[in-house]
């Protein structure tokens, strides 16, 4: 029912040869010893103590922190490449709104994230907000906007309250090699995040404390890589049935499928090809311990939990239901590493 795979391109076979053969950039996954020798006042991880009764729903910021109507319009918020608005409720919070692909699996996947005691936004999904004063001519969107300032399946995002100091980077931050890295490395493999990209990552300044998250995860629940045609890259359930999720076990190190060297079609950009291409080794060798660490937090969540973090999405119940398995089948397969 849900199947509708689609083939990959063979265009450009001379510049196939050459990603083909390019070494990914040097990763050493060296297993980490305890969760971390930090002894700086940053924080990526903290210790969940109440996974079984975390709200999946209602996510980081609870019911309490939900937004109000009416909503209004502020600015257009042109970074990325999903149309973006930031908007203001009734209370006078400030929300950055995400229309398009990704605002129903970034929804979902910042819930499961924070689950498991990663610092993430303030997330919640709308089916339908109205939004005052909203621009005739926006520079991206324009199409998705309906009479009235409507919009429908919207993902409104709340940033910590604090000062942003900037990305962190994968491969090199305080983090690097600790047991909470890898094991978010784990994660990403889990929701099938295929978009790592550095400028992804936030680093914000809250209560004296520097606070690491992923910032931006919209590219999840779809396919292991970037693929055409693009909706089927994200939030999309055919995809993260057929995708793969591990390709290969040892005795120390993990290597998991995504994030995964994207479709050939986007061989027409061969210097962004390579930088993904590049990016695949951030899901190998991955410390099994650390893969199974993550797996036995994120094994605590109950089936019930789970579906609501897919219902509060929009996600219709016959896809809330597989998704549910299928998230379900990979967390078992971490935890019996």
């Amino acid at each position: 029912m849900f199947r509708n795979v689609t083939k990959r391109s063979t265009l450009f076979p001379a510049l196939l040869v050459v990603a083909a053969v390019l070494p990914p950039a040097s990763y050493s996954g060296e297993p980490a010893k305890g969760v971390s020798t930090l002894q700086t006042a940053s924080t990526l991880w903290t210790e969940p103590r109440d996974i079984r009764a975390r709200d999946l729903f209602y996510g980081a910021g609870g019911k309490e922190h939900e937004p109000r109507a009416p909503f209004k319009f502020i600015k257009e918020d042109l970074d990325g490449t999903n149309p973006k608005f930031v908007i203001q409720d009734a209370s006078g919070t400030k929300w950055k709104m995400k229309l398009g692909i990704e605002s129903r699996p970034e929804t979902v996947a910042s819930r499961i994230v924070w689950a498991v005691g990663y610092h993430v936004n303030e997330d919640y999904f709308l089916p339908q907000i109205t939004i005052e004063n909203m621009p005739e001519k926006p520079h991206r969107g324009k199409d998705l906007i309906e009479p009235g300032g409507v919009l429908r399946e919207v993902r409104l995002k709340r940033d910590p309250e604090g000062e942003k100091l900037g990305a962190w980077s994968w491969k090199d931050s305080d983090f690097t090699g600790t047991r909470e890295c890898n094991g978010l490395r784990a994660l990403m493999a889990v929701i099938n995040n295929w978009d790592l990209k550095d400028q992804n990552n936030a680093i914000y300044m809250v209560n004296n404390k520097r606070v690491y998250m992923v910032s931006d995860l919209g590219a999840t629940f779809g396919s292991a890589s970037r693929t055409w045609p693009r909706d089927r890259a994200k939030g999309n359930l055919d995809s993260y049935s057929d995708s793969r999720f591990i390709r290969k076990v040892t005795n120390e190190f993990v290597d998991f499928q995504a994030p995964a060297r994207p479709s050939f079609v986007y061989l027409v950009n061969p210097k962004e090809y390579i930088s993904r291409v590049r990016m695949e080794n951030l899901g190998h060798n991955v410390p099994r311990a650390d893969a199974r660490w993550i797996g036995q937090l994120l094994s605590q969540l109950s089936p019930a939990q789970l579906r609501d973090a897919f219902r509060c999405a929009g996600y219709a119940p016959e896809e809330v239901a597989y998704f549910v398995r299928l998230v379900s089948d990979r967390i078992a397969v971490l935890a019996d590493l």
